[in-house]
């Protein structure tokens, strides 16, 4: 074929490729780095110390330890986290030194 109508069948393909690849690679993005990420100011409880929590939290509410679950948690210095829990819609918190002694649970 020769004329306008070639021309249009040959870059009509051309054209939704280049799209197609502006597409993909508008989508591809890399992850922040972990300095930038938003929870790499925060450092959470080990799991550990927030089981012995769980456990002191059961113990205050009464609450089934399997119902004792942790929401959130924050070192808050060099010693010592706090970590939040749901027991079946009520919320709880407690203190724990990096020893494994629980220093506080409160009703929030």
């Amino acid at each position: 074929m020769t004329g306008p109508t070639a021309e249009i069948g040959c870059s009509t393909p051309r054209r939704a490729l280049t799209m197609l690849a502006i597409g993909v690679l508008a989508g591809c993005t890399t992850a922040p780095a972990p300095d930038q990420m938003s929870r790499s100011t925060l450092e959470t409880a080990p799991a550990d110390l927030q089981l012995l929590c769980a456990g002191a939290v059961a113990k205050s509410t009464g609450a089934d330890q399997s119902k004792v679950l942790p929401t959130s948690s924050k070192k808050l210095d060099n010693k010592t986290y706090q970590v939040e829990f749901d027991t079946g819609g009520k919320r709880s918190g407690c203190v724990i030194d990096t020893d494994g002694k629980v220093v506080s649970v409160q009703p929030i």
